[in-house]
């Protein structure tokens, strides 16, 4: 990247500026904490402390953050074999691209292969369920030492480097919405490889943790954590198959990688994206079979809208002329793009995200409906997507500028019909 290319300085702070980046860093793993160990409470409630707090150095264990770094060091060996194309991301500030491996999936076949091997030669996988807190505060351990090199190497880099949206100036808040736009090592592009590997894979690997911990204290995994995990796997599988598709989200092109993705990559997925199969562990659901069949189709709905609709766009941003989409109404835009207004880009802004929350409803309703604790994650994910759709929306505001503007006045509702 030319070191000529210069990065303005950012003026416009997110998530609460310089208060939410002090706050946020404290807040979000004490969230997470709680959250796990209200999970092991019998009365599993969220609203009030009815379960004695681990004393701090319960919270702590070497062996948890050797297994953690084993995890990150395991799955970085997985990015660097020579497996799966090699792709270009989106154009950087001075027009050049760089290169990306995908080989995710790959990478999840690998480790599902060798967690086979090691289940059937004795390994106790749920040893994940019973170190879980010591696991996430390792994991959270690990999130700042490498966002706190992640700020110290920024400062040494081409000012073409920086991210737009983390070049305040300001120390904390930079050092939380990342500062360096596409860290790298070599060709080890460290935001891409915490995107998607440790955090997702991991999700998966503690979630049969929780299947395995429930076989072992009642005998079999209930059908209601078979939904859990299915419905999750589903979800990271396609995640991981559609790999390629990452490189144009706001997370690789726009914003820096500090604290607020490295936390949420490695510690804030794992650990609370797990809690539905987590709650189950130690609070069983029985479900008749019409509310499974039920489930089942809420589920399948949610995956339908959200994989066509980023299916049609991605479709749309690779090839406009591509039949699939050819048909489609679209407006014009002074940067030479066109933003689709028909098919289910034409219902709602992002209809990705309103197929992300079906799907969310899903994963929680086989915990039943008498613990708010297993819906955190529909809440927590509801308020994340509509503060994700505002700021997709200004950015595109000033991409677009009268474009979108027009496109909002054919498309009203964000991400709910009729609502919202």
């Amino acid at each position: 990247m030319s070191s000529k290319v210069k990065v303005s300085r950012t003026m416009e702070l997110e998530f609460g500026g310089l208060l939410g980046a002090l706050l946020l860093p404290a807040l979000l793993p004490c969230t997470m904490l709680y959250l796990l160990i209200a999970c092991r409470s019998e009365a599993a409630s969220v609203l009030s402390v009815s379960f004695p707090l681990p004393a701090m150095g319960q919270l702590w264990d070497p062996q948890a953050l050797l297994l953690v770094l084993a995890w990150l060091g395991f799955q970085g060996l997985l990015y660097l074999l020579p497996l799966g194309k090699v792709t270009q991301g989106m154009p950087l500030h001075d027009g050049t691209r760089l290169s990306y491996r995908i080989n995710g999936l790959h990478a999840l076949v690998i480790t599902a292969l060798l967690a086979a091997v090691g289940i059937s030669c004795g390994l106790r996988l749920s040893y994940v369920h019973d170190r879980c807190i010591q696991l996430s505060v390792a994991a959270t351990i690990a999130s700042f030492v490498l966002s706190a090199f992640l700020y110290t190497r920024s400062l040494f880099v081409p000012e073409s480097a920086l991210a737009p949206g983390g070049n305040s100036g300001n120390l904390v808040y930079d050092f939380f919405i990342g500062h360096e736009l596409n860290p790298r090592i070599g060709t080890f592009d460290l935001k891409y490889f915490c995107e998607l590997r440790p955090g997702l894979i991991g999700w998966l690997i503690i979630d049969l943790a929780m299947l395995m911990k429930e076989w072992e204290t009642q005998g079999s995994p209930s059908l209601a954590m078979l939904l859990v995990n299915a419905f999750q796997l589903l979800y990271v599988l396609d995640a991981l198959w559609h790999e390629e598709a990452v490189l144009t989200t706001m997370d690789i092109v726009n914003d820096g990688f500090g604290f607020m993705l490295a936390f949420g990559d490695l510690s804030w997925v794992p650990f609370t994206y797990s809690l539905q199969a987590h709650f189950l562990v130690g609070h069983p659901q029985e479900l008749p079979i019409p509310a499974v069949v039920t489930i089942v189709l809420l589920n399948a709905l949610g995956y339908y809208i959200f994989r066509s609709a980023n299916s049609q766009k991605n479709t749309f941003r690779r090839n406009p002329s591509d039949p699939r989409v050819a048909g489609l109404e679209t407006i014009p835009t002074a940067t030479g793009r066109q933003l689709l207004v028909s098919g289910w880009w034409g219902l709602v802004r992002h209809p990705n995200y309103l197929g992300d929350l079906v799907m969310a409803l899903a994963w929680s309703l086989p915990c039943g409906v008498a613990h708010a604790l297993p819906y955190f994650y529909v809440t927590y994910f509801t308020a994340l997507l509509i503060h994700r759709e505002a700021r997709d929306e200004h950015q595109c505001r000033k991409k677009y500028g009268s474009a979108w503007n027009a496109y909002c006045s054919r498309v009203p509702y964000r991400i709910f019909p009729y609502l919202y």
